[in-house]
């Protein structure tokens, strides 16, 4: 019998990636993700030492995951201990794919079809932890920082995670934000950040 020949590249399956949970209660379970435009999940590394950082401070939390693409932040905040993580993805393939990922999980989370900006406006309850990954090279970060403190939806003490690219600079005390882990991978910076209210 001839061997059937592969399909061209442009007719064969689009790949799902995979991700890896990397602790707590769904450690080294292992979840398809859609590609996605500006889709680049946090690496499992860097992940690693977010979460070193935050292990004392997970349990318990509302977090919300603001450009969620894979999930991978906040699924990993979910498996070590967050009480609810709002998940927010505005392709809607890989919003889909989130959906089907947290109930294989069997995680009640939300995820919300949206755009950033869009949600943010719609949002009252504040958050304990927030993460923040955007698209590089398209201004969002201090559009959506201004956004989140407008709708007064940090608490005091909230911790902000987020990465941007290399070459961008942002003087974080301008959003009352503290500095108190950073680190450097590749062409993206890593900060974890904490808010302080200030009374005028």
């Amino acid at each position: 019998m001839p061997r059937k020949k592969r399909p061209p590249k442009s007719v064969q399956k689009s790949g799902n990636n995979t991700l890896r949970i990397i602790g707590g209660k769904w450690r080294s379970r292992k979840l398809s993700f859609m590609s996605a435009p500006n889709l680049r999940p946090t690496p499992d590394r860097v992940r690693e030492t977010l979460f070193n950082w935050l292990q004392n401070s997970i349990a318990d939390t509302r977090c919300l995951d603001l450009f969620a693409g894979s999930g991978a932040l906040g699924l990993e905040a979910l498996s070590r201990g967050a009480s609810e993580v709002i998940f927010i993805e505005k392709h809607r393939a890989a919003a889909q794919q989130l959906e089907k990922n947290l109930a294989l999980l069997n995680a009640t989370n939300s995820v919300i079809h949206h755009d950033a900006k869009h949600y943010l406006l719609e949002e009252t309850k504040p958050f304990d932890i927030i993460f923040l990954d955007p698209p590089f090279r398209q201004g969002l970060l201090p559009i959506v920082i201004d956004l989140i403190k407008e709708k007064k939806l940090l608490k005091n003490n909230t911790l902000i995670y987020l990465e941007h690219e290399i070459e961008a600079n942002y003087d974080w005390q301008n959003w009352h934000l503290e500095v108190i882990k950073e680190t450097k991978a590749g062409q993206v910076k890593s900060y974890l950040l904490k808010y302080t209210m200030h009374i005028d």
